[in-house]
């Protein structure tokens, strides 16, 4: 560890060396180095009118920039390693005064866009060491509660009866402050609402308001007038407003584009003479762009004569085939090595209907430097994914969400120094959206068959000789059974940009079917029932995960990820407990970072890495929390500071005819692992390369009253480890 030493030496340095944040000015610059907003009212909040300071000075953490004395070192010098720190740095902030006086309007503006009239803006510019420190102090103006709604509307056709079903769910009750923001966003949901009763191109420009302030009690009266002409249109021009249906209905792609006709218009909501609605429109939007293999949807609407719209629909595929890799990396301070790189191929369209197939490739190898020791695993996977629900018509599923069922099929080979073992596992799954925020995933059928051979001498001795919990672990196993999975997220977004938070619940059960026919299955020496001469695995697992992310901060934008999980799998009926490939396991770049995956646990046993060559620790239960600072440093870097605990654990021997398992392996607050580390990010929008390095701080592997690592000892040879991955860990 003492590179590591040497480059913190080496940032001091550079950090004095730059000891003046004003070098890289001109002298008739000044350095724009903090720009603060004040309100006189507690009850508002000042952090809103940030976005509107129209001039931001450098973001600073703990009142230090490094990335801004980077650049200030690297001044203008012409060495290629000048260069290079020039560009990772940050530029000061030139201070431009005219940017004080924009900022002002702009925040005047706001507040009275969002109902505080009369509000007084007004800066504050101090120099000091020619850096600026400005100053906006605000006090809010006067607001108005709507005591009264009057309403004007057209009276003819059926306008006045689909305004009464509106009513109900307005937006503007009496109470609410009268606001610009308040009185668009009104005009915006009724505009919506009646677009979706067949009123083509109707618009928030039809509405007018007017707001009668001079009220004796201090509130406004308020009418809103619904206009057949739209806000700046002559008055002369108004037409009667009408409602539509689709007329003509046309999709158009291209020809290299191979897709069923009849799966396009099973997911076109759009028909020939139905009412026109905006709802379908966007459904099918929806529906088109979820089925993966399209680059582009485009719906062309235009009026035609007989109050119709025709609808057009142009498709783009995007390419159909092609290639994914992935790869994921660690090592720690004792000098093993993992890594997993993973190849996929994946062809969009295979049978002409949006079917997805994935083909995949991948490998865990685990290995020491100078040593024979090492493991292999490696697997090939296969899924196929269709966009419907085999089984129901498609009639069912009228909605933007379309379901989907998959079919995979993997075999998986290990081979480490105490045995080789193979899994062949299958499954069949639907999985979709139940609604904007809730997804879905059940398999109603899957089945791992796995063979385990060539068990050392060694191993079985040490472990498996007087252990008849950890032979029936390791040993061949069938496991059919259910799978399920429910997901609730607040921010379905691919990159979610505000304050989140999510839900996940998986539950697996097996082998209670099979077991209704035991009396017509032999029984082995350990009383299990086997088909296939393979014992069946009878269990419930569950795994639940909770998280949310708080983003803040308009200058700095950071984040704060939290996450918490705990999960369990119990054997019972025909099996001690879950198969091998069921159990938890702690460490890993997504884990207890301070650890390699499998490193860690169960609880405070030492037994299991000491048995292993290759760690392979694994428990029946495992609790872990997770928190991470999140944090922009400079171009496409990021840094992160977590904080992880957690452990595995396994639940007591139930049966007095299996030797005592270690008490050290059940569950105890004192073998609950901790450890913290720094990280470095790379964004690159379309993909995130992520470096962490933990540092256990409370390890249960050592014994009993030296488990609290001392900060001196951090950087000790096997406490710590070094994580490569690709995207967040959560």
């Amino acid at each position: 560890m003492k590179t590591g030493k040497h480059i913190f030496c080496a940032l001091a340095l550079l950090a004095a060396a730059a000891c003046s944040t004003t070098r890289a000015l001109s002298p008739d610059e000044l350095l724009l180095r903090k720009a603060t907003v004040q309100v006189n009212d507690k009850s508002f909040n000042a952090n809103s009118l940030n976005s509107y300071v129209l001039q931001k000075p450098n973001a600073y953490i703990l009142g230090v920039n490094p990335f801004l004395y980077v650049y200030n070192w690297a001044g203008d010098g012409q060495s290629g390693l000048q260069r290079l720190f020039r560009r990772l740095g940050t530029e000061p902030v030139v201070f431009n005064p005219s940017k004080v006086e924009e900022s002002v309007t702009a925040m005047r503006n706001h507040l009275r866009y969002m109902g505080y009239y009369g509000s007084t803006v007004e800066s504050d510019v101090q120099v000091k060491d020619r850096k600026v420190y400005v100053f906006y102090y605000v006090t809010p103006g006067k607001r108005y509660r709507i005591s009264a709604i009057d309403y004007d509307i057209p009276t003819y056709g059926t306008f006045p009866q689909d305004f009464e079903d509106y009513l109900p769910s307005t937006s503007l009750k009496k109470g609410l402050y009268l606001s610009e923001q308040v009185l668009s966003a009104e005009a915006e949901q009724a505009a919506q609402f009646f677009r979706n009763r067949g009123y083509f191109g109707f618009n928030k420009g039809f509405f007018a308001f007017e707001a009668d302030t001079l009220q004796s009690d201090g509130t406004a009266r308020l009418k809103m007038d619904i206009r057949d002409y739209a806000l700046g249109d002559d008055p002369a021009s108004a037409q009667p407003h009408r409602k539509y249906r689709i007329g003509e209905v046309s999709i158009a792609y291209p020809k290299d584009l191979k897709i069923r006709h009849s799966v396009l218009e099973n997911l076109n909501m759009l028909r020939p003479g139905q009412p026109y609605s905006e709802k379908a429109i966007n459904d099918t939007y929806t529906r088109l762009t979820s089925v993966g293999m399209l680059s582009s949807v485009n719906i062309n609407l235009e009026p035609v004569a007989d109050d119709r719209v025709d609808a057009r629909i142009n498709l783009r595929n995007s390419g159909l085939q092609g290639f994914k890799t992935n790869l994921e990396a660690s090592v720690n301070s004792t000098g093993l090595i993992g890594l997993s790189p993973q190849l996929t191929y994946y062809h969009k369209n295979l049978f002409h209907g949006g079917e997805l197939l994935n083909l995949g490739l991948k490998g865990n190898f685990q290995f020491k430097p100078g040593d024979n020791a090492s493991s292999t695993e490696v697997s090939v996977s296969t899924t196929l994914r269709f966009p419907k629900f085999i089984g129901l018509p498609n009639r069912l599923f009228k909605g933007p969400n379309i379901p989907r069922t998959e079919i995979s099929l993997a075999f998986n080979y290990q081979n480490r120094p105490e045995y080789r073992r193979t899994v062949i596992s299958s499954a069949f799954t639907y999985s979709g959206r139940l609604t904007e925020r809730l997804f879905y995933q059940v398999s109603p059928v899957r089945a791992n068959i796995s063979r385990i051979f060539n068990i050392s001498e060694d191993f079985y001795i040490r472990s498996m000789a007087n252990n008849i919990f950890l032979m029936q672990l390791y040993t061949d196993n069938f496991d059919m059974g259910v799978s399920g999975m429910l997901y609730y997220t607040t921010d379905a977004s691919a990159v979610p940009r505000k304050s989140f938070h999510y839900v996940r619940l998986g539950v697996d059960v097996s082998g209670n079917v099979m077991s209704l026919f035991n009396k017509y299955m032999p029984v082995n020496d350990y009383g299990q029932h086997k088909i296939w001469n393979t014992p069946y695995a009878q269990y419930v697992r569950a795994e639940l995960t909770l998280g949310r992310t708080f983003h803040f901060g308009n200058i700095l934008h950071q984040s704060l990820a939290l996450r918490f999980l705990a999960g369990a799998g119990y054997g019972y009926g025909n099996s001690t407990s879950v198969p091998l490939d069921k159990l938890f396991y702690c460490g890993g770049s997504t884990s207890m970072r301070g650890w390699q995956a499998r490193t860690l646990g169960p609880g405070a046993n030492t037994l299991l890495s000491d048995i292993f060559v290759i760690p392979a620790q694994l428990g029946d239960m495992k609790i872990e929390a997770n928190a991470e600072y999140r944090f922009p440093l400079a171009w496409k870097l990021e840094g992160a500071l977590f904080l992880d605990a957690g452990n595995i654990w396994d639940f007591p021997v139930r049966s007095e005819d299996l030797t005592e398992l270690s008490a050290e392996s059940t569950f105890s607050l004192k073998t609950i692992a901790m450890d913290w580390g720094l990280g470095l990010r790379l964004n690159l929008d379309f993909i995130l390369l992520r470096l962490d390095a933990g540092i256990r701080i409370h390890d249960p592997g050592l014994p009993e009253g030296k488990r609290w690592v001392a900060p001196a000892n951090w950087l000790d040879k096997g406490n710590a480890a070094i994580h490569f991955g690709v995207g967040y860990p959560f």
